[in-house]
């Protein structure tokens, strides 16, 4: 049996750590070397990287704090933010990446996917979704620049579009969820789950040990994504760890 996985997310803006709630009223938390070697420690099976600002400002990612990143953790590490080419993502792999998270660029040109897994593996490229329900609550819509555009494309259609063109693991995120605390978005999350066969990592809205035993009992996700759980010291990786446990959820320690 697959152990789950629990990972923190690093939200970089201009050097620092950030969160925010539905992915405005941002704050500054810290330092991402200092929270990734913390987290690292701690026990994360992973670590994710994500320049949150670098496609709204048309920049490429700060390739000297990925740097810093990858020379003081030894698990694998994802890192997503204003890659727009295979050259983008040849310098982050280089830079100690294990794998890249593409979300705004793929979009914008889907053929990105299919080069990069081409070019790379399947198994380096993450397709990360920003996902929204629409009003009329009929499914829901991919968000890009960092939450600022509603493409009006379908999030289910675009995953399996992903999965085919190469993505060999989905990050999805509920805007709907993102900070909020009251939990995962078990019905976005179940279906993503069900009509694709690669890793899902599902992300926005932990808020308690329960939460994360809630998305895995219900068989929605792979993985399970938090930030400012962890990142205020409210749950330690070797609590929501210990506690899947003991519930009979697989996990590695």
């Amino acid at each position: 049996m697959h152990t789950k996985r629990i990972i923190p997310c690093l939200d970089v803006k201009a050097g620092k750590v950030v969160k925010g709630i539905n992915f405005v009223d941002i704050k500054e938390v810290g330092d991402p070397v200092a929270l990734a070697e913390h987290y690292y420690k701690e026990g994360a099976d992973e670590i994710v990287f994500l320049d949150i600002t670098a496609t709204h400002e048309d920049r490429g990612i700060m390739k000297q704090v990925v740097e810093r990143v990858a020379e003081k953790i030894f698990i694998p590490f994802t890192v997503g933010g204003g890659l727009r080419s295979l050259e983008d993502i040849k310098t982050i792999l280089r830079a100690g990446a294990d794998k890249i998270s593409l979300n705004s660029a793929a979009v914008r040109d889907k053929n990105l996917i299919r080069k990069s897994a081409f070019t790379f593996g399947n198994q380096c490229i993450v397709l990360a979704v920003d996902a929204k329900k629409r009003e009329d609550k009929s499914g829901w819509n991919v968000v890009i620049n960092g939450g600022r555009i509603d493409t009006g494309l379908d999030a289910l259609k675009w995953i399996e579009e992903g999965v085919k063109l190469g993505a060999g693991e989905i990050l999805l995120t509920s805007m709907d969820a993102d900070g909020t605390k009251k939990g995962f978005d078990i019905e976005l999350t179940k279906a993503v789950s069900n009509i694709t066969n690669v890793p899902v990592i599902a992300s926005g809205g932990c808020g308690s040990l329960e939460h994360f035993y809630e998305v895995f009992n219900e068989k929605a996700a792979d993985a399970a994504l938090a930030a400012s759980l962890f990142h205020y010291g409210e749950l330690t990786i070797e609590e929501v760890k210990r506690y899947l446990r003991e519930r009979d959820i697989p996990v590695r320690f």
